[in-house]
């Protein structure tokens, strides 16, 4: 009697263990499945937040199916603990185990309202983006330009939110003291800029930053970006090239910065100055004597003249043999790159083609019939404009 109770008894313990291994396996599958949200949705955590109530919200917008599943399988993974403040952008068919990673990560805000404070050599303009969840895509809803006056109520408004997201952004070829004075005009960082930094030296990059954040330490991570893609790129340039020192490169970069917009060109106009300085021949490009003039203190704002072409600053390449003695502005990447692998030709002339690019030739007579066109369109386009 007593084996067949032992029997009956290790037997219903079976069966209830085997119950409750298909239910643990049900509520994995569970919580690693798809799960119902039909749309993408953006979904706040709000400071002080637990992950009961998380969970009741997410179960209210339809991203969860069960919230007690959802709890223990965030407790097992040991994440119930590690919920972070702000806009996370939950994708259709989200499952819960990737719902929990977007929300316990690192904190850093995926969707909600951004700030990009884009800082360019004509002019720098702020824009306030909004992620629409259902796109994917940021949408433009507040821009202006933060050295016009005050900020719009549009753009105040949306950024009492704490959860906004902060960036600045440099252009390339922008120019130190371009730089800091913008960021001082950054109403959501703090402290002063310090002294400005050397030409050449800051990266023309995307920065994300926290209200708050020091605008000396941003700058410093701005040379630090700088002084990484010089650490890495130089080692590996192509032989032969005439430069003493990393500097050296990086003010070859920044003439091809300013002299060219067009990506694919970079390579070409770099041929053309290594060219100038292999035959001996003086550097003549305006830029260096627009620096000479401006001190990278904003833009001319008209053509030069024929004084100031032969005028004497120790960056005019009409005057000055070699190299200038500093950048003359903040290269990119692209740049550096060219100055360091530079394309093989003969050229040692361009000129704009009207296009945006420009139209290079090995000899003076050749470049004298490409100025030549291009001045006879630049005439046409002055009639036509004439016309309207």
């Amino acid at each position: 009697m007593w084996r067949n109770i032992a029997s009956n008894f290790l037997t219903i313990a079976v069966l209830i263990l085997m119950a409750a291994a298909g239910v643990v396996a049900w509520g994995q599958r569970q919580y690693a499945g798809p799960g119902p949200l039909a749309e993408a949705i953006c979904f706040k955590v709000e400071r002080g937040a637990n992950f009961r109530g998380v969970a009741g919200s997410l179960a209210e917008r339809g991203a969860i199916a069960s919230q007690y599943i959802f709890r223990v399988g965030a407790d097992y993974e040991e994440k119930a603990e590690s919920l972070k403040a702000g806009s996370f952008l939950i994708r259709p068919k989200a499952s819960m185990r990737e719902i929990v990673d977007a929300i316990t990560a690192s904190g850093q805000s995926t969707c909600g309202t951004e700030v990009n404070y884009r800082i360019g050599v004509a002019a720098s303009d702020v824009i306030v983006r909004e992620l629409d969840p259902a796109t994917d895509a940021y949408v433009e809803v507040v821009k202006f330009d933060p050295a016009a006056g005050e900020a719009p109520a549009g753009y105040v408004s949306r950024t009492e939110d704490p959860d906004v997201r902060y960036r600045v952004t440099l252009a390339e070829g922008v120019t130190s003291w371009q730089v800091v004075e913008a960021l001082k005009r950054a109403e959501f960082l703090s402290g002063e800029p310090g002294e400005v930094p050397a030409e050449g030296h800051l990266s023309p990059d995307s920065y994300e930053v926290v209200r708050g954040a020091e605008r000396g330490a941003l700058l410093e991570e701005m040379g630090r970006r700088q002084e990484a893609v010089l650490a890495e790129l130089w080692p590996g340039r192509d032989e032969g090239l005439p430069y003493a020192t990393p500097e050296e490169a990086l003010i070859m970069a920044s003439i091809v910065e300013k002299e060219t917009g067009a990506p694919e060109e970079r390579p070409v106009v770099a041929s053309v100055f290594l060219n100038r300085l292999r035959d001996g021949m003086k550097l003549q490009t305006d830029p260096t004597v627009i620096y000479g003039l401006t001190k990278g203190q904003g833009v001319l704002g008209r053509g030069l003249r024929q004084s100031e072409l032969r005028g004497r600053t120790a960056w005019n390449t009409y005057v000055i043999d070699g190299l200038p003695p500093t950048p003359i502005a903040n290269p990119g990447r692209d740049s550096i790159l060219a100055a360091l692998h530079p394309e093989t030709t003969d050229y040692l002339y361009f000129v704009a083609d009207g296009s945006g690019g420009h139209v290079f030739a090995e000899t003076l007579a050749e470049h004298n019939d490409n100025v030549a066109k291009w001045r006879a369109l630049e005439a046409g386009q002055q009639q036509d404009g004439d016309g309207n």
